[in-house]
């Protein structure tokens, strides 16, 4: 198998859902406990690549990292090297790419929660940010342990934007998925059933764990 692509895949998902944790957070606690219309916008902004194919959003997130456009030469200025066909551009699309992944199961544990308990916090005087961390987190583990395996599992699957941001560069952007694109290509099918046998036992645990965590506490058909 590839190490170096598993490596590299594990430390680019790794690093996505850090980063998706962080973001995710606040973002569901919005949609979640906000009245205003307009959030339905921005809710369907953030599902947005469940339905989009990732070529699609690949393209667009690959011009929006060229040099031509004002992020690429802006990042060329700053650091002198480009920014698309890089990790770190594999990184900003990796996180537009998983961000429902990690908002929704958020955003379907906050809308669980019992608002008398959200008004109980506010009565005492606690912020809204204090209330997220002390009330709405703690009663959340399960949405936020499903949010961080379903980023990690999707980043590592990840293929078309993958290809699109990332090219196939060996030690840089060759991710596990395209390692297995790279054997078929090359007809060394042993390889590919190795890693793809990998990658299938991967996912099945990663399944089994979400059902696991979503099925806890969940109710019970009574018993006659």
């Amino acid at each position: 198998m590839d190490w170096e692509a598993i490596g590299l895949s594990a430390r680019l998902s790794l690093a996505t859902t850090l980063i998706l944790l962080v973001i995710a957070v606040p973002l569901a606690a919005w949609l979640a406990f906000t009245r205003r219309r307009w959030t339905i916008v921005v809710e369907a902004v953030v599902a947005l690549p469940l339905v989009l194919p990732p070529t699609v959003l690949g393209y667009y997130a690959l011009t929006a990292m060229g040099t031509r456009s004002p992020l690429g030469r802006w990042w060329l200025e700053l650091t002198g090297s480009p920014l698309a066909f890089t990790f770190t551009g594999l990184l900003i699309a990796s996180i537009l790419y998983s961000l429902p992944f990690a908002v929704q199961p958020l955003l379907a544990a906050f809308a669980g929660i019992d608002r008398r308990l959200l008004d109980a916090s506010a009565v005492l005087g606690r912020s809204r940010a204090a209330t997220i961390c002390l009330v709405v987190l703690p009663l959340s583990r399960a949405g936020l342990a499903t949010a961080a395996v379903l980023t990690f599992a999707h980043t590592v699957g990840e293929f078309g934007v993958v290809l699109m941001v990332g090219g196939n560069i060996p030690g840089q952007t060759r991710t596990v998925s395209i390692s297995v694109y790279d054997s078929v290509q090359s007809f060394d099918y042993a390889t590919a059933a190795r890693t793809s046998l990998a990658l299938l036992a991967f996912s099945l645990v990663v399944l089994t764990f979400t059902y696991t965590l979503q099925r806890r506490g969940a109710p019970r058909w009574p018993q006659p």
